[in-house]
């Protein structure tokens, strides 16, 4: 099974009415190891439930620093949600640099890596991990490696799943000054290489040309999905004037040969944010939002385009036009008396970062797709969210002595802000067309804490990035949304202002929520041939650790979702509860 924030398409058994069959169990509580920066459930499957707990572990000890690499401790619990291990792997990863874990079919295998500085080739190793004891069943054995033609060239890679799950793929970058070249392979169960390796290499300058997704599709297909960039005219060719233009699609071959670029070009249209997926063993399906103007900063509409997988060839294309007067009215909580529990302080900063925000009226641009399930009648949910990520720093100095001894220590501190606004709902039947849309009112907003420097020592610091190799740990925690669905239903499951229990449509008011900690978790249960939905509240945040939906894992009728309470005194709380769905 895969992790649940990996995949574009969920096929899950789950519930008919959210609101009179689901039940909830919390288990036991467990201690989170001090300096985490990552928790989330990974897998579950009929022994248990996975959880990964990043966290910094020393690399190695110098006379004036200390250095650190990111570890994971792997946590099973058993089906009563109680621990049954917990390994941190500190030991088996010495001299390697942990990567992920990664489940395919019923093996679990942890991955790390290592670079030799004199031969500037990285090495990618895989070990097998007994899911009963957590320990390693066997040797490190290595997967694959990659050399650099330049000590200044950058390798990254990404490991995602096929069109059916049943193996490995990894991509990978090679980036030189000037060009990108990409390779794409399979590996089998027992992370053997599974034929040849699709090796692609496009005619773009590094800068200009920003990967955002690739799909390993049935017939042997590789479809890459990227962002085409230009400098602004009359402007020097530096990074902070790259503007976007827009997207490019092409589909490969086995040989990493082009077969089709596919043409988007809609006339007076231009795509904002797009997605591609395949149909079990059938047509390709692309998905975008547009805009009518090119560098509009407010969606218009949504394209839907049928792809012949091995031609390239746009079998239909369909165009909903979105009304822009699709706003969400924001209530805000001043002079309310049962308003979310924030200090001055916090309420001022909150307030500063509305200013910083560019989004503008109309339906926003930052609208960005999160599922398509496949329908009983062979159609197609799509769900998407507005979503955006900024960042911001505070700058704070203070004396740290007085007289001839007096010193300035200044302290640079990074947030990181995530927007998770409204969510649209929309079927495509299998002609392409669009039967249904609604937009569901939502507004949600985590900062979160990632950096801190000083003059007088050093900090830590995590970069955040949109392209697809970027690993941005897996924030937001608390906002965003999970989703189970079945043949004759949708679940949407996520946290809201307790306020907002009546909010289904647009035009009415909604309340932020940014203390979840205060929120009532919701399900919005969705039938996907009607498009009509209920929602109700499943259960309060106030009541026990705060739940993290869109970080969960499914299995069967069950969802598990990890709760977590920050305290001031004590240890942090942290537990697992199983969302139950009886029919």
């Amino acid at each position: 099974m895969k992790k649940l924030f990996f995949l574009p398409v969920m096929i899950l058994i789950s519930l008919f009415s959210v609101a009179q069959t689901a039940s909830v169990s919390w288990g036991e509580e467990f201690k989170l190891r001090k300096g985490s920066t990552d928790l989330s459930v990974i897998h579950a499957d009929n022994t248990g439930v996975y959880v990964k707990e990043s966290h910094l572990a020393l690399k190695g000890y110098f006379v004036i620093a200390v250095t650190t690499r990111e570890s994971a401790s792997l946590i099973k619990l058993d089906n009563s949600l109680g621990e049954v291990y917990r390994n941190d792997f500190n030991k088996e990863l010495k001299g390697k640099e942990y990567e992920e874990f990664f489940f395919l079919k019923d093996k679990l295998f942890i991955l790390a890596t290592d670079y030799n500085r004199k031969d500037k080739t990285l090495t990618l190793f895989a070990a097998q991990v007994d899911k009963s004891s957590g320990e390693l069943s066997g040797e490190w054995q290595e997967v694959t490696n990659w050399q650099k033609d330049d000590k200044s060239d950058d390798i990254d890679f990404k490991t995602t799943y096929n069109y059916d799950s049943s193996k490995l793929v990894l991509v990978s970058s090679l980036k030189s000054k000037e060009k990108n070249t990409y390779e794409v392979r399979q590996f089998d169960i027992n992370m053997k290489a599974a034929g040849k390796p699709v090796v692609i290499t496009n005619e773009f300058e590094r800068r200009k040309f920003q990967l955002e997704d690739v799909q390993y599709i049935s017939n042997g297909n590789v479809v890459m999905v990227a962002r085409v960039y230009d400098y602004e005219e009359g402007k020097k060719q530096k990074a902070k004037f790259l503007q976007f233009q827009n997207y490019n699609i092409r589909i490969y071959n086995g040989q990493g040969s082009l077969v089709k670029e596919v043409n988007t070009d809609i006339s007076a249209k231009w795509l904002m944010s797009t997605k591609v997926i395949q149909v079990p063993n059938k047509d390709l399906v692309l998905a975008a939002f547009y805009s009518d103007a090119k560098k509009g900063k407010e969606i218009n509409g949504m394209l839907l385009q049928r792809i012949d997988p091995v031609t390239g060839n746009v079998i239909s294309t369909s165009l909903k036009d979105i009304n822009t007067t699709m706003i969400t009215t924001l209530e805000d909580d001043n002079g309310d008396d049962d308003a979310d529990d924030e200090s001055k302080k916090e309420r001022k900063e909150r307030e500063k970062l509305d200013k910083i925000q560019n989004d503008q009226d109309g339906f926003s641009k930052y609208m960005r797709f999160r599922n398509f399930i496949y329908t009983a009648d062979s159609g197609l949910v799509i769900l998407a969210e507005k979503y955006h990520h900024y960042q911001y720093t505070t700058v704070n100095s203070r004396s740290t002595g007085v007289g001839f001894g007096n010193s300035m220590t200044t302290t640079t501190t990074t947030y990181q802000v995530y927007e998770c606004g409204d969510m649209m709902m929309a079927k495509v039947n299998i002609r392409g067309e669009i039967n249904w849309l609604h937009i569901v009112p939502k507004e949600q907003r985590e900062v979160i804490q990632t950096g801190s420097s000083s003059s007088s020592g050093t900090g830590i610091s995590f970069g955040m990035g949109t392209n697809f190799f970027d690993n941005a740990f897996n924030m937001p925690f608390y906002a965003g949304f999970g989703t189970l669905a079945s043949k004759n239903s949708i679940s949407i499951i996520f946290n809201d202002h307790r306020k907002n229990d009546k909010v289904l449509q647009l035009g009415q008011k909604v309340k932020r929520i940014s203390y979840f900690r205060k929120s009532e978790c919701f399900g919005i249960s969705l039938d996907p041939i009607t498009g009509k939905y209920t929602r109700n509240s499943l259960f309060s945040n106030n009541d026990q650790p705060t739940a993290m939906p869109r970080l969960g894992s499914n299995l069967g009728k069950d969802m598990y979702i990890v709760g977590k309470e920050d305290r001031l005194l004590g240890k942090t709380k942290i537990a697992v509860a199983r969302i139950s769905l009886k029919n």
